[in-house]
């Protein structure tokens, strides 16, 4: 114990080091100068390293050290969160990260396959404290004892399991198991699909396998970013720690409601709505929707030029829409080529009316005159009103606003599900919004021809620094000797367009934020979390987003609940990728007791009785207990009664009352919510509060101490199955109605 903990100082202290030079080292990068676009390049890129190295530094110190592998050959390596060298000619490792090929044996060794190991322990801190050491020989003929040897291999991982949650997520790096360890370094390319019940460890899983790939393929995704699409602002809340403490920040963690840069979806839909919006076929509705846009007059369009009238008739604009439709480009893309074509029409309209010979002779105007007239009516602004009327130029949002307006190509029960006048965008509205920008297309060409016009303003300008600076040099110059004259000046090193590139504006945001405000940026890597719940439009979305297919997508069929979501991985997959794609399963159940999951197994029974959840590995003698309430009024005291008071758990992550959760329909929340004035509710709540209170769907991905569920009979069987898995330690169940049969036999309340 004494030896570890001179050694965990010693850690600690060369941590402080490191941190104080990664935090120098941004200082010294920014204020670097180098005139050239490549000198100041190479600043942005020291810069973002010695950033990112301070942050991965700056994470929550516990449990920096964790373990220690000491093998046959004499080697000794101490395993943690990062990396840590020496400060020494050779870098001498101090501290190797638990993601490298020498680390592997801590997850991966066994006594039937020692993998060189002598002896494997696990190192128990609390801040820069050693509170306890495990260790497990793998050489039993090994005659050293240190009195920490343990007999349970499984005590560290059941004493983790056992600890009070904390509202947060924590990360798992010191228990990985064996399975585990096998997805977390799966090879990037290509769909890995990660499919486990309850408290398999899934997510922890994903997000231990987004910390590796970052760091095994740490330039190739640096670049491109990796992106994970959790189910709910609740959700990404909760994991939001992990990545963190383990040194990794290059992530973009969305909501698929969040995936369109700029829209924030706050409305709701009914299921019915949410279910069509979700359908497939709504990308082909959409296509022909936009092809609506593209308009031919009815009757004739009269425009007023100066030169008399011009008449947009059907046959000018059919040509016209004939050749755009045929450029193959977006709708907004598409459009220049229907103007000049319509442009062109009416040109030849004009040209054949004012060149005409009265005495029926070839046009009296020549290809110059006829070019000047061109111009004109390109120039006119009438025309180009009329062009906006037959081929408008569209965002994604008006597109979309028109056609929840009065929706078409749908059938008329459909078409009423979702006709929406105006309100808040919904997560279903976010991948037609987004659908609708691939149609449409955006014309970048103004913004391209001002950018063009700026960079070119700052040319000329430094073009007149540098002539100023030659004639002050000539000047200065005139009454000295040659000697001296051959001194360098600006304009002998720089030429204007390089010295312009200089005051260009650099962009110093990461990856992630980068991508974050970007539509079209396409991610090294994408992590998709209860991936079941997706519909195949979101679907969509998510493949145009890493048209490289390289995603890890975990998930559990029997929890779908979202109306149109997928369900199962073939119908999400086989669109894209045919059947290309990896699938794995986690059998083992870490965080459920069996007393609850014996309870929860049967709810899923009871409508497929083939149904096999999770094996839990643990029990902790609490039985799940039910109350019944004779109304709402009385139902919401026996809530109050049952979770912890206001005074009952501090706000800390040191506090050892854990965390309680009361899940209920969302139309008992106002009630219950005057019965528990201390729940943190909402669209958002604090999961570091003693209690918090949700809609079944808010939980999903959480864990708490203890659970209650109120009138399970409400739910759906997919949102009471996720209910009942969320406890780690009790389950309680309120109610006013009958029981679902399953929960019948449950006792009373202790």
């Amino acid at each position: 114990m004494r030896r570890e903990q001179e050694y965990l100082d010693r850690l600690h202290a060369r941590v402080a080091e490191l941190r104080a030079d990664a935090r120098q080292a941004a200082k010294e990068a920014l204020s670097r100068g180098g005139s050239t676009y490549q000198a100041m390049l190479e600043r942005d890129v020291r810069s973002a390293e010695a950033q990112g190295l301070a942050a991965a530094l700056d994470a929550d110190e516990q449990g920096l050290c964790f373990g220690r592998l000491v093998f046959r050959d004499g080697s000794d390596h101490h395993i943690g969160r990062i990396g840590v060298r020496k400060d020494d000619e050779e870098r001498t490792p101090m501290l190797i990260d638990w993601r490298a090929d020498v680390a592997r044996p801590f997850y991966l060794a066994t006594g039937h396959e020692p993998m060189g190991l002598r002896r494997r322990r696990h190192i128990t801190t609390e801040g820069t404290r050693v509170t306890a050491l495990q260790d497990e020989l793998m050489d039993l003929a090994d005659p050293e004892r240190t009195g920490h040897e343990g007999s349970d291999a499984d005590t560290v991982l059941l004493a983790s399991l056992d600890a009070a949650r904390t509202g947060r997520m924590h990360d798992i790096v010191r228990t990985i198991q064996a399975e585990q360890d096998e997805i977390i370094r799966a090879p990037r390319h290509g769909i890995l699909v990660v499919e486990g019940g309850p408290g398999t460890g899934k997510t922890a899983v994903a997000l231990h396998r987004a910390a590796y790939l970052l760091y095994a393929h740490r330039e190739a995704l640096a670049r491109r970013a990796v992106l994970i699409v959790g189910p709910s602002p609740v959700f990404l809340g909760y994991i939001g720690d992990v990545l963190p403490s383990l040194g990794e920040t290059g992530v973009l963690a969305l909501t698929p409601g969040e995936l369109y840069p700029g829209v924030t979806a706050t409305g709701t839909d009914t299921p019915e709505a949410a279910e069509i919006k979700g359908r497939a076929d709504m990308a082909d509705v959409l296509a022909r929707f936009v092809a609506d846009q593209q308009r031919l007059p009815e009757p004739t369009l009269v425009i007023e030029h100066d030169d008399g009238e011009l008449y947009l008739d059907r046959e000018i604009a059919e040509r016209a829409r004939r050749r755009a439709r045929e450029a193959d480009l977006p709708h907004n893309l598409a459009r220049p080529h229907f103007a000049f074509e319509v442009i062109d029409g009416l040109t030849r309209q004009l040209v054949e009316r004012i060149g005409a010979d009265p005495y029926g002779g070839p046009n009296l105007l020549g290809a110059d005159d006829a070019a000047q007239l061109g111009k004109e009516v390109a120039a006119d602004p009438a025309v180009h009103e009329a062009i906006e009327e037959l081929w408008p130029t569209l965002t994604a949002q008006e597109l979309l606003a028109r056609y929840l307006a009065e929706p078409t190509h749908l059938s008329e029960a459909d078409a009423a599900a979702i006709r929406r006048d105006d309100g808040d965008w919904t997560p279903a509205d976010v991948p037609l919004l987004d659908e609708a920008a691939e149609l449409l297309g955006e014309d970048n060409s103004a913004a391209e021809a001002a950018a063009e016009g700026e960079r070119q303003e700052l040319i000329a300008y430094a073009e007149g620094v540098l002539e100023l600076s030659y004639g002050s040099r000539t000047q200065e110059f005139e009454d000295k000797d040659d000697e001296e004259s051959e001194v360098l000046a600006a304009h002998d090193l720089v030429d204007a367009e390089r010295l312009a590139e200089r005051y260009e504006e650099a962009d110093h945001r990461s990856a992630a934020e980068r991508a974050a405000a970007d539509r079209t940026w396409t991610f090294g890597h994408v992590i998709v979390d209860e991936a079941q719940e997706l519909s195949p439009m979101a679907w969509r979305v998510l493949m145009r987003r890493c048209p490289t297919r390289s995603m890890t997508l975990v998930g559990d069929p029997a929890q779908t609940a979202e109306p149109g979501s997928c369900g199962d991985w073939d119908t999400m997959l086989r669109p894209y990728v045919d059947d290309r794609w990896e699938h794995t399963r986690l059998g083992v159940n870490y965080r459920t007791p069996a007393e609850i999951m014996e309870i929860a197994a049967a709810v899923r029974r009871a409508e497929d009785p083939a149904f096999e959840g999770p094996r839990s590995i643990r029990s902790t003698g609490n039985r799940p207990w039910s109350r019944r309430a004779e109304n709402t009024r009385d139902l919401a005291a026996a809530v109050a009664a049952a979770a912890p008071g206001p005074d009952d758990g501090a706000h800390d992550a040191q506090d050892t009352h854990g965390r309680c959760a009361v899940i209920a329909p969302a139309e008992l929340h106002e009630e219950l919510l005057t019965a528990l004035p201390h729940a943190s509710a909402g669209e958002e709540p604090d999961l570091t509060r003693p209690v918090v209170l949700l809609r079944p769907r808010q939980a999903k991905g959480l864990e708490f101490d203890t659970v209650l569920v109120v009138e399970p009979a409400a739910l759906g069987t997919s949102d009471l199955y996720v209910a009942l898995t969320r406890a780690t330690q009790r389950l309680g169940v309120l109610h006013t109605g009958e029981l679902p049969e399953a929960l019948r036999e449950l006792g009373g309340e202790a």
